[in-house]
């Protein structure tokens, strides 16, 4: 890669916060698109004569795709080039949007959805490996993946309340159109924000069969977890996909072992503070990361709250889930990732059994309050830790692809979490009506709460191996993209 040019230091001290600023506006934008169709697919479901059975494609088509591919967008941008895989994904979410917003057949949003989910598969890698090159290791990249991390969350919240606010004065598509004039802005201003990637590297290739065998076997398995309750988990379609999953994936670790420039080089999994992170993911995104659904069917089937209330009750969550962020910065750069870790998933464990005793069908959202703050305060801590922790000792050239391995994680583990909530939770309601139905749901979204409590506490024995220092003794040594 060319050496920079003296004036390229003074360029980048003078523009930093506001490249920081537009990656995290990048990180609001994948966040906000999460929660905002889910309000509106009620009224999705009517207008595009979506059966109960394959509504839920809706939202399982972008988590399939955006599954599948994350290591693939993470090799992507170390290879092509982060700022170009930068734009490319953000001009793949707005076409797909506008797609998705003029769609009049349910085939055609689905197929819009999908590819949404390809470019936050582009975007999320990309944009966190950008924030990992242009910062340097220890207190600067902290800060700044801090201030990445309490964007996402607050487009989180904004998923939700902006999403009841659409749907109900401009009807469903705006959930869609709204993110086309987002991420065509955010393209434009990568040009003048995000310095330049400069020549390719020569002598590196593309490792096509390790991305072939990946990509498929990563989708497979997400669409057999993400499927697996509607069909059974016994049926033919979901074993196929497990067995061609496990087989695929068993292909590409012996491809990677043999290849000379692998997709993911399998000596990143030595690096303790990644694979360790990469465990935590998993965990946090089976746990943490799938409780907000339990907590919406609360809100909704449990106290009749409207999409436009539901949004509004997870302010709370979200303002503490950023606080969380900000705190998990300055203790990550001043105790290290042990404590950090351990802080924010005991808080994060305390906090999920204390909203599962608070809720019952007779309560109210003060008696779930206390559970709300102190899980999403946990969240918010364990969520900025675990970032740091996957891009420490990891070098310049290859914070793509660690970035993917982390975000990879992160997303079957919540797709794995909630085919094993869901099923936890199931009740068998028949014949019941009123308080003994709203009784029996309850139950069980709080035996699924409890259940989650109990495996955010199993990561803390993953932090225990972290040194005291992990991740926070570096020596700040800036790289250029």
């Amino acid at each position: 890669m060319p050496s920079p040019s003296p004036s390229q230091p003074l360029t980048r001290r003078r523009h930093v916060g506001w490249t920081l600023a537009l990656l995290a506006f990048a990180q609001l934008i994948t966040a906000l698109d999460f929660n905002i169709v889910f309000v509106a697919l009620p009224e999705i479901g009517r207008d595009l004569g979506f059966s109960t059975h394959t509504l839920q494609w809706v939202t399982s088509a972008y988590a399939v795709t955006y599954g599948g591919f994350l290591l693939l967008g993470g090799r992507a941008a170390d290879l092509l080039g982060r700022r170009r895989l930068f734009v490319t994904a953000l001009l793949l979410y707005a076409v797909s949007s506008l797609v998705g917003g003029l769609a009049e057949s349910s085939g055609l949003l689905v197929a819009a959805r999908a590819v949404q989910g390809l470019g936050g598969a582009l975007l999320f890698p990309a944009t966190l490996s950008l924030v990992n090159t242009l910062f340097a290791e220890g207190p600067e990249r902290n800060r700044a993946l801090a201030i990445w991390s309490g964007a996402g969350a607050s487009g989180l919240c904004l998923g939700s309340l902006l999403g009841g606010l659409l749907t109900d004065a401009f009807g469903w598509e705006a959930v869609f159109y709204v993110n086309v004039p987002l991420a065509g802005a955010g393209a434009l201003l990568a040009y003048t924000l995000i310095p330049a990637d400069g020549a390719r590297q020569r002598g590196r290739s593309f490792d096509l069969p390790g991305a072939v065998t990946v990509t498929a076997g990563v989708t497979l398995l997400a669409f057999a977890l993400i499927q697996g309750p509607e069909s059974g988990w016994t049926s033919p379609v979901i074993l196929a996909g497990f067995a061609f999953a496990a087989v695929l994936l068993a292909a590409f670790l012996v491809i990677e072992a043999r290849s000379r420039d692998p997709l993911m080089p399998l000596r990143l999994l030595g690096n303790r503070s990644l694979s360790g992170s990469m465990a935590i993911t998993l965990i946090f995104g089976a746990t943490l990361n799938a409780v907000p659904y339990f907590l919406t069917l609360y809100f909704q089937s449990i106290h009749g709250y409207s999409p436009l209330m539901t949004g509004a009750a997870f302010l709370v969550p979200s303002l503490m889930i950023a606080a969380g962020t900000q705190i998990g910065e300055r203790m990550a750069t001043r105790t290290g990732m042990r404590l950090t870790l351990l802080t924010g998933i005991v808080t994060g464990a305390a906090g999920t059994a204390l909203l599962a005793t608070g809720m019952s069908a007779g309560g109210s959202y003060w008696n779930v309050l206390p559970g709300i703050v102190v899980m999403g305060f946990g969240q918010g801590l364990t969520w900025t830790g675990m970032w740091i922790a996957a891009a420490s000792g990891v070098a310049a050239g290859e914070q793509g692809v660690a970035s993917g391995m982390a975000s990879t994680a992160l997303q079957v583990g919540t797709a794995l979490g909630l085919a094993v909530l869901v099923a936890v939770a199931a009740r068998d309601t028949t014949g019941l009506a009123g308080e003994a139905l709203r009784g029996e749901t309850t139950g069980g979204l709080r035996v699924a709460i409890y259940v989650a409590a109990v495996g955010i506490l199993l990561s803390a024995f993953l932090a225990l191996t972290f040194r005291r220092r992990e991740a926070s003794g570096a020596q700040p040594v800036h790289v250029d993209a």
